[in-house]
């Protein structure tokens, strides 16, 4: 991986890239304001050993209007058709040629973020003394960027804060849309720290067919499925992007400071913008990157603006918090981490993650435990072997088996898991519904849901106000 000049690893190609752009900008703006010649040397001087790391990373020159091919973007450069990607992941799509789903390992790699390892499981552990979440020790949540850093704040008895969201685009979540939240629900209680979650409507009505009071209405919808999830009232707060917007100056202000410190040019390289979308679309990711920051929420940390943040997501979401964690020095805020998670899959296989768009690829929170069963007996990927006396004699195959993919995600017992991996297909269907008829059971397939008079006034989750005394700055101690 290629170094910084400072000596701090880049994060990817991307990122080399991103950081050329702005010195760039940075050289020009210097010679057009006349800048002392020493101040110039050494911003061009620090542009060529960007440049060189660049080349040192990619193979080959910079080029100012072709971003890195990666991924999670449509490359502005012209590449071989025959070099199409195997996995493709973005904030938007999902999709593999794999049936047991995308590559991870890969993943890291391209991204350019850190494994979790045993190593970090058992500091996480030490540091809680709690037993560490199933989505730890089955790698469904299986890279980092800086947790080390956080559990050293938190071992030092410095403040953190958790961030996570929703793009709220139908009525109900389905259940792959709990995963972040379930274990966002695990770090708040064993870390015991203040949680902002932020509904990102507003993004809805950019990217879908949804009036502004649809995408509000979804957004109070989702809301109380997340709230069943059971989060701590006085160390949570929810916002729709529509209403805090327009209340926050510390939040607007820090949008602002954003949107100035990320060029155009920068955001058609991670995105994939074209000039046919709407500017709202180019503008967006600044607001998604704002609850980063501490100073947008005046409201729970006063002035503070050194408070670190820790975002649990899916892997898709990263484009937007490598964006951010460029700019976040070169606006006087520490950088984001994140702990990223893997994909839940569609019924139909792990190609893609469950979409809220196809019903028949999804199980939603309202589903019925009837609807379920029939959802999985009739649509559930199956793992089972190519002959009848094959799978008699060797079990489904787990590897690509939905039904038992969906028990990694929800049964607890590790033992049980174990039992129940050479099994027959139709044994795992069965334990899958059972699973998924339990899990999470605040919910109870839509039997659970708060009145809308619940999410309103002094004592609501999507009011504005300070968290607890003290909770929002430090630990419980006792």
């Amino acid at each position: 991986m290629a170094d910084m000049p400072n000596g701090e690893p880049c994060a990817s190609p991307l990122e080399l890239f991103n950081s050329i752009t702005t010195q760039g900008e940075l050289v020009r703006s210097l010679k057009a304001g006349k800048a002392p010649k020493d101040e110039i040397d050494a911003a061009v001087k620090m542009l060529l050993s960007l440049k060189m790391s660049y080349k040192a990373a990619m193979g080959e020159d910079y080029k100012a209007d072709c971003p890195p091919r990666n991924p999670m973007s449509e490359s502005n450069c012209v590449s071989d058709p025959t070099e199409a990607e195997e996995d493709f992941v973005d904030p938007w799509t999902v999709q593999t040629s794999s049936a047991k789903g995308i590559d991870y390992d890969k993943l890291i790699v391209r991204f350019g973020s850190s494994k979790i390892d045993k190593e970090l499981i058992n500091r996480i552990q030490r540091a809680t003394g709690q037993k560490p979440h199933r989505f730890l020790r089955r790698g469904i949540f299986f890279s980092h960027r800086d947790m080390n850093q956080v559990l050293n704040a938190y071992e030092t008895k410095q403040p953190f804060y958790l961030y996570t969201g929703r793009g709220p685009s139908s009525e109900a979540m389905h259940v792959g849309h709990l995963i972040p939240f379930i274990f966002t629900k695990w770090l708040q209680d064993v870390f015991n720290v203040p949680l902002v979650i932020q509904m990102t409507d507003d993004e809805k009505y950019l990217w879908k067919d949804l009036t502004l009071d649809q995408a509000y209405g979804y957004a109070v919808e989702n809301a109380k499925d997340i709230i069943a999830c059971g989060f701590d009232i006085n160390k949570t707060f929810i916002f729709s992007d529509l209403d805090y917007m327009g209340m926050s100056p510390g939040f607007y202000k820090n949008v602002v400071k954003i949107q100035k410190h990320v060029t155009f040019n920068q955001v058609k390289g991670i995105f994939g913008f074209t000039d046919s979308d709407c500017i709202g679309k180019i503008s967006f990711p600044a607001i998604q990157a704002a609850p980063s920051f501490s100073s947008s929420f005046p409201q729970i940390f006063g002035d503070r603006t050194d408070i670190q943040c820790l975002i649990p997501c899916a892997i898709d979401q990263d484009p937007y918090f490598r964006m951010t964690r460029d700019v976040a020095p070169r606006i006087g805020y520490p950088k984001p981490a994140l702990l990223h998670s893997t994909f839940f899959p569609a019924l139909q296989g792990a190609q893609t993650k469950m979409s809220a768009s196809d019903p028949n690829s999804s199980i939603f929170l309202i589903d019925t435990a009837k609807q379920i069963k029939t959802k999985v007996n009739k649509h559930a990927f199956s793992g089972g072997r190519d002959t009848i006396e094959e799978h008699r004699q060797f079990g489904g195959n787990c590897d690509v088996d939905v039904s038992f993919m969906y028990l990694t995600f929800f049964l607890e017992d590790d033992d049980q898991l174990e039992q129940i991996r050479k099994v027959r297909t139709g044994a795992l269907r069965v334990w899958s519904v059972s699973a998924s008829d339990t899990t999470p059971p605040t919910h109870s397939h839509g039997a659970w849901r708060l009145p809308s008079w619940a999410l309103r006034g002094p004592w609501s989750f999507l009011s504005v106000w300070a968290l607890g005394t003290g909770a929002q700055l430090k630990r419980d101690e006792n």
